[in-house]
């Protein structure tokens, strides 16, 4: 079953099913693969959404395999392994990841530009997944202080790669803060706009055939943007701040914090010039994502 925009399954005669075929179908780079019958969903609402979205939870996708269990027992799908969770559990596996989110430890790590800072780590209950707030001086002593929601990108943010901005845009928010005397960056585990890092090196290959980075997203069976902003709200309300100025250039962020009861009393711009690389990348988040650029 493969998930691309919207959820589909192929379906083949069983005496041609073998791993070779599997592959190709799941390739989302493969040029043509050598069957397709695509057929709509077969799997009933809540259980096809269900079906999707775990696999989006486990990182699976571009493509997985769905298989309805008839005449099973539950004492036999033990003894095979099968593990059973109610697809509400999946549906609602969003909250239920904020709900448990906890402050774990925190610790003084001064940064080059911003010497006065720390690091305080989240992490859900039954979650290996932390996230982080870089807070810098005493943001809880301003009335609205400066808050900045960072998703993670090692290619940008570790090796510089030139083809996002998200490298200046952390190194820019950590500096932006600081000369404004205190605030916080909030660090969040959501590589690529939350499809993680596998998933945004396969967009990467399909942005090279000529896609753009939402058209890449939705072929790998994404939605555009799979980041939960409201991870970020429940850390600023643990934190004791409930009105910040927000250092971004996206409106969802904004319309996101407002929605989880945080008070955006105004807007920061965080604009940097393209470098000759990701020009294509900064004008699909103006023109298709409503990014404010100008």
């Amino acid at each position: 079953m493969s998930a691309g925009g919207n959820a589909v399954a192929v379906t083949l005669p069983d005496s041609i099913w073998n791993i070779e075929i599997c592959q190709a179908l799941a390739d989302p780079l493969a040029a043509q693969p050598p069957v397709r019958d695509v057929l709509q969903l077969v799997a009933p609402p809540p259980h096809a959404d269900a079906a999707i979205a775990l696999a989006k939870i486990g990182r699976l996708l571009p493509a997985i395999v769905a298989v309805r269990l008839t005449g099973v027992s539950q004492e036999m799908a033990t003894a095979l392994g099968v593990l059973e969770v109610a697809a509400a559990d999946v549906l609602g596996y969003a909250k239920a990841e904020v709900t448990g989110l906890r402050r774990i430890v925190s610790a003084d790590v001064p940064l080059r530009g911003a010497p006065d800072s720390r690091v305080v780590a989240f992490r859900s209950d039954g979650s290996a997944v932390e996230h982080l707030a870089i807070v810098i001086g005493e943001p809880e002593r301003s009335a609205a202080p400066m808050v900045r929601i960072h998703s993670e990108c090692f290619t940008g943010d570790l090796l510089g790669s030139m083809r996002c901005d998200c490298g200046d845009q952390l190194q820019g928010a950590i500096r932006r803060i600081a000369e404004d005397g205190s605030g916080i960056l909030l660090y969040l585990a959501q590589e690529g706009r939350g499809i993680g890092l596998v998933n945004k090196l396969r967009a990467y290959g399909l942005q090279d055939r000529g896609l753009d980075t939402m058209d890449a997203n939705r072929a790998l069976g994404w939605d555009a943007d799979e980041r939960n902003f409201l991870i970020g709200a429940t850390m600023l309300h643990i934190m004791g701040i409930e009105r910040v100025r927000l250092l971004t250039n996206n409106p969802d962020k904004l319309d996101a914090l407002t929605a989880c009861g945080i008070e955006v009393v105004g807007r920061e711009p965080h604009m940097f010039a393209p470098n000759g690389v990701n020009d294509g990348y900064l004008a699909t988040k103006a023109v298709r994502f409503g990014h404010m650029l100008d």
